[in-house]
């Protein structure tokens, strides 16, 4: 039986994560880590540990005691929150993938799972289908150090021989975990006004189009990418990940399907970030190694987010912090 560690098991992929591989592995095998001094409650169900990534020498010794099998690296600085302080997005964002990828290569860890992102493309890289391999400009501190991540993952594999396996994920929705700072945000968060308000006004344009995908669909192809056999992962930078493509407007059109509602647009410095990723995701390359296949669609991701999403878990958060 393997023992997992999952860190930044706090963030919008990591809370299901946990859930997922604590079913999969048994709670007592799966240790959530994260910042917070307490156990989150939805963390509760197993093992928690109080971890800051960027603490090299106490991750170090945690690993290696606890005699982890596999790691999740979660904990990263997202896009939008990383442009307000670069530095350190750049810090948190590469030391602690450094960490990891090292405590791998010295036998420690068998199995590495990292995300890169979208966020690696550009405004020079084709926007329609973007291919697995292509022209990689990002523009952002969160997509340069994610593509830097990449290169770097590639390097340990081929001189190291380290089991490091990644996806670049789309904007991801749940309703599981709060909006965290993305510039994707605004798919998640547009559920909780939808709600709450009937009304929303949304950070990006209305014919933005972004590549999404519901976060059960996400947390499947985590799972699946890391049970799949070795030699049949052929791409150790990181696979795209295509989902749903949609914009604001017909996003809003859906919900307004469904529930009285009314969007309004007020673009702010997130628009020049999604005008530099593509419209969608050509991950063949996916479909082919390891037999990736999307189940949720626009409409059904519409239906599950507006029976589940509670708006008094945001509002109540955003009454008392400080902006």
């Amino acid at each position: 039986m393997k023992k997992v560690l999952v860190i930044g098991a706090g963030g919008q992929i990591g809370t299901e994560l946990v859930f997922n591989l604590r079913a999969k592995y048994g709670n007592e095998n799966v240790v959530a880590a994260d910042l917070s001094e307490k156990c989150p409650d939805h963390l509760a169900g197993g093992p928690y540990a109080k971890l800051d990534i960027l603490n090299r020498e106490a991750v170090r010794e945690y690993i290696i005691n606890g005699a982890f099998s596999d790691v999740y690296l979660l904990a990263a600085l997202l896009s939008a929150t990383a442009e307000k302080n670069p530095d350190f997005a750049w810090k948190l964002n590469m030391e602690g993938l450094f960490t990891i990828l090292d405590l791998a290569k010295e036998g420690y860890i068998k199995q590495i799972f990292w995300p890169s992102s979208i966020a690696v493309f550009g405004p020079t890289t084709p926007g329609d289908h973007t291919p697995q391999y292509t022209v990689m400009e990002p523009t952002t501190v969160y997509g340069i150090s994610k593509q830097a991540g990449e290169r770097w993952c590639e390097y340990y594999f081929n001189k190291y021989g380290v089991d490091v396996r990644s996806i670049r994920y789309p904007g991801l929705i749940s309703y599981t975990s709060l909006p965290g700072g993305g510039t994707t945000d605004y798919a998640v968060d547009i559920f909780y006004h939808a709600k709450q308000t009937g009304s929303y006004t949304s950070f990006l344009s209305e014919d933005t189009a972004l590549p999404m995908m519901y976060m059960e669909d996400a947390i499947r192809a985590t799972i699946q990418l890391m049970d799949a056999p070795k030699e049949n992962i052929k791409i150790r930078s990181s696979y795209n990940l295509g989902g749903i493509s949609f914009t604001p407007k017909q996003l809003a059109a859906a919900i307004a399907k469904r529930i009285p509602f009314s969007i309004e647009y007020a673009p702010d410095f997130r628009q020049a970030i999604a005008d530099s990723w593509p419209n969608s995701i050509d991950d063949t390359a996916a479909q082919k190694d390891w037999g990736w296949e999307l189940e949720y669609d626009l409409q059904k991701m519409v239906d599950v987010m507006l029976e589940h999403v509670e708006p008094s878990k945001l509002f109540n958060k955003s009454s008392t912090s400080i902006s």
